[in-house]
């Protein structure tokens, strides 16, 4: 009886394995990587940042009210016309947070359209299957240049430029029908680098209806930085965190599907359930810290071992490899692994839009973006979900979604950030009980104000406010 009973329950679990990821595979398609958005705050820069700070609690508020069931706060959209401008479709977080746009306006009776401004020549897979997910959802999607482009951003209500870039977009284009356009026009931006600050992106953001920016600290960035550098203004300028995804919540808030994946995902790296799992989960790039992060995880281990104490096996995990690029940092991190004779405590795991698995099977996330961090971070609210701590350079929207000491531990950014960062690794692999509250903060914070009704009332607030200015400047 008891081996029929044991190949039966084998049997149900790679079921429930195989059910699950399949289910990931289609439902939480815009998360990787920023994959990326909105705090509670509609923060208007003419007047000042602190207003829309002081206002968060009561936008918090409403948009719980605006929860499951009830209407939806972007009811209004109902049969608007909308352009959404990318300049880019790939897995980074601008366009997968402007398809979650989309998909909000169409779930609300919208008519949308798509415009992807830099397509390569030969048959790209992604762009493909992206375009497919968004035909399916009722997103049109037309080509960038030509008449159908022009006709359909002069007939719009509303168009939304995504990124700085997205700006060559507009003369390209539009040529002198953009000032007809501007005033309708809501500019969304995630870039935090200062090589975006060029004219010919942004000449034209003076005098569009509104900015749309995931954090204070990058909305203040921009702020300086065009006066500074470029000696143009920023139009009226919103800040409007993200939020999750209702498909990622019930995964999170499911218990036998956290443990299923858990398992497999433990299972394919070869772990083993007590062993404890720090990842960093972003494109490995040297802005995004994973050769810090390595090192602080190796010094991290040299002190367990000469304090001699007792912890769990300790493993490091980066998501987000691609050595298919051999790029020379991903070789730096793999030499430094052999050099160091880490290779069975540290995996590297290709990109992929389905991170929920390993949000499921580690215990820590480490979100170690370097300069001024990331914009906001969606990885960081989607740990959070999750239950679990999180290990962040104290930069950027990390600053605005992780409370120090309570939901997480911040660290500096740079070399001497490692210090930090190697003694925060140590303090939750040698309690326990410190790991496990911070995880439960951190998803209290995340029911909070980090939902996607949260989301979709704090970017109604926005929508509307443009539609309004851009119906005056029409009529005037």
């Amino acid at each position: 009886m008891g081996k029929p009973a044991n190949a039966w329950m084998g049997m149900q679990k790679k079921k429930w394995s195989l059910m699950v990821l399949a289910l990931f595979s289609l439902s939480t398609a815009m998360v990787f990587f920023m994959r990326t958005a909105f705090d509670s705050c509609n923060a208007n820069t003419s007047s000042s940042f602190e207003e829309g700070r002081d206002r968060a609690s009561e936008l918090v508020h409403s948009a719980g009210r605006a929860g499951s069931g009830g209407p939806s706060p972007l009811d209004f959209m109902k049969s608007k016309l909308v352009l959404l401008v990318s300049h880019e479709l790939s897995l980074s977080g601008g366009p997968l947070l402007l398809m979650e746009l989309a998909f909000l306006l169409r779930g609300v009776g919208a008519e949308v359209v798509w415009i992807t401004n830099q397509k390569p020549e030969e048959a790209d897979e992604v762009i493909y299957s992206l375009e497919n997910k968004m035909l399916d959802r009722g997103v049109q999607v037309f080509p960038a240049k030509g008449q159908k482009a022009i006709d359909t951003a002069l007939k719009a209500d509303l168009v939304v430029l995504n990124t700085a870039v997205a700006g060559k977009w507009l003369d390209a284009v539009l040529k002198e029908n953009v000032p007809r356009v501007l005033p309708k026009v809501l500019w969304w931006i995630h870039e935090m680098r200062g090589h975006y600050f060029k004219v010919e992106y942004v000449k034209h953001l003076p005098f569009v209806a509104g900015a749309m920016i995931d954090s204070h600290t990058t909305a203040e960035y921009w702020k300086n930085r065009t006066q500074e550098r470029l000696g143009i203004k920023m139009p009226d300028t919103y800040v409007v965190h993200l939020g999750n995804s209702k498909e990622l919540m019930e995964v999170a808030e499911d218990s036998v599907s956290r443990r299923v994946l858990r398992e497999h995902v433990r299972e394919s790296l070869g772990v083993r359930n007590e062993d404890l799992l720090f990842a960093i989960i972003n494109s490995v790039s040297r802005g995004k810290g994973q050769d810090l992060f390595l090192r602080s995880f190796h010094e991290s281990l040299q002190i367990i071992k000469e304090k001699k104490l007792q912890v769990p096996s300790m493993h490091a995990v980066v998501v987000g490899s691609d050595m298919s690029k051999q790029t020379k940092f991903e070789t730096e991190l793999r030499n430094f692994v052999i050099e160091k004779k880490i290779q069975d405590r540290v995996h590297f795991v290709n990109k992929t839009l389905t991170v929920a698995p390993y949000l499921a099977a580690i215990d820590v996330l480490v979100q170690n973006s370097q300069a001024r961090g990331e914009c906001f971070g969606r990885i960081t609210i989607e740990a959070m979900a999750f239950q679990l701590p999180v290990l962040g350079t104290a930069a950027g929207g990390t600053m605005e979604i992780v409370v120090n000491g309570t939901t997480g531990l911040l660290h500096p950014v740079g070399k001497e950030g490692t210090t930090s960062l190697k003694n925060n690794i140590v303090k939750l692999a040698t309690h326990v009980e410190r790991r496990l509250t911070m995880g439960k903060k951190g998803y209290e914070r995340v029911k909070e104000r980090f939902l996607e009704p949260h989301m979709a009332q704090r970017i109604a607030l926005v929508l509307r406010e443009v539609l309004q200015k851009a119906k005056s400047r029409t009529n005037s």
